[in-house]
């Protein structure tokens, strides 16, 4: 039989665990996410736009354009989704918390009350490639931005074919750099939307692209889903920025750098392969 003094100790203890053991499970909840609020924090909750499966001219003839931007050629891509915002400052932040990654330069400069719409400047293709990797995405191939920026009907623009004006893209706005003077909200030009419905795939900020850059790809590129060559020193940047003159805005237009190349001009955006049971 139990004393009166064992009874009291044991119900003492019996209510302190009912106050004790909730807290340490929160803190064990926390200190060890469930699988399923992994799976919520990860993501950039960036809207994407469906790119239908088929065909598209890729490049130019030989009556205009660059070398390396001939010959025209036909490319079947398979569906898949992308961005319809390049990457902003707001979100590249919310990658920065969760990973720890090094941030961009040019990053001190950033306020996000102003600047979080703006897109993100300052990375270099590996940042870029993180960054859509940790969103649960990539970064879109040559062939899938160009046909997601100039559709089926080989516009020249991602507006169609008329001459770039102010209301129409960010370019040509000087060359000194300020987030809040030569960098535009993203989404803000309203009257350039590309077929599919992208904003800003010209002008602005220059995007990194999945490939390796080869001038001369264009003349073995396979049919289906290219998607660069195996290697190569540069990567493969489209879009034009704003410091660029009109004719780098051009849907087919390519440009390169090094891929760890930082600068003021060059951000991304995020593609994903759609499967058939997305």
């Amino acid at each position: 039989m139990i004393g009166r003094s064992a009874f009291l100790t044991m119900l003492i203890l019996l209510i302190l665990s009912a106050w004790v053991l909730p807290a340490d499970a929160q803190l064990d909840r926390l200190r060890k996410p469930t699988k399923k609020d992994g799976e919520a924090g990860k993501g950039d909750d960036a809207p994407m736009a469906v790119i239908p499966v088929g065909e598209f001219w890729m490049g130019v003839d030989g009556t205009i354009g660059l070398e390396d931007e001939r010959p025209r050629h036909k490319v079947w891509l398979d569906v898949f989704s992308m961005d319809l915002y390049e990457v902003t400052t707001r979100r590249y932040a919310r990658f920065l918390a969760a990973t720890g990654h090094m941030p961009p330069w040019l990053w001190d400069s950033v306020k996000l009350d102003l600047h979080g719409e703006r897109p993100v400047v300052g990375v270099n293709w590996e940042d870029a490639d993180a960054y859509c990797h940790w969103a649960g995405k990539r970064l879109p191939t040559e062939a899938e931005w160009e046909k997601a920026a100039r559709g089926t009907d080989e516009r020249a623009y991602p507006w169609g074919n008329q001459t770039p004006t102010a209301d129409l893209a960010n370019f040509a706005v000087g060359a000194r750099f300020s987030y809040s003077q030569v960098l535009m909200p993203v989404g803000h030009y309203g009257k350039a939307l590309s077929p599919f419905g992208l904003y800003d795939m010209a002008g602005n900020v220059w995007e990194w692209v999945q490939d390796w850059y080869d001038g001369a790809y264009y003349e073995r590129s396979p049919e289906r889903n290219p998607a660069g060559p195996e290697q190569g020193q540069f990567k493969v940047l489209r879009g034009g920025s704003w410091s660029e003159l009109p004719k780098y805005l051009l849907t087919y237009g390519r440009f390169k750098l090094l891929p760890n190349t930082r600068n003021s001009y060059t951000g991304f955006r995020c593609a994903k392969t759609v499967t058939s049971d997305q």
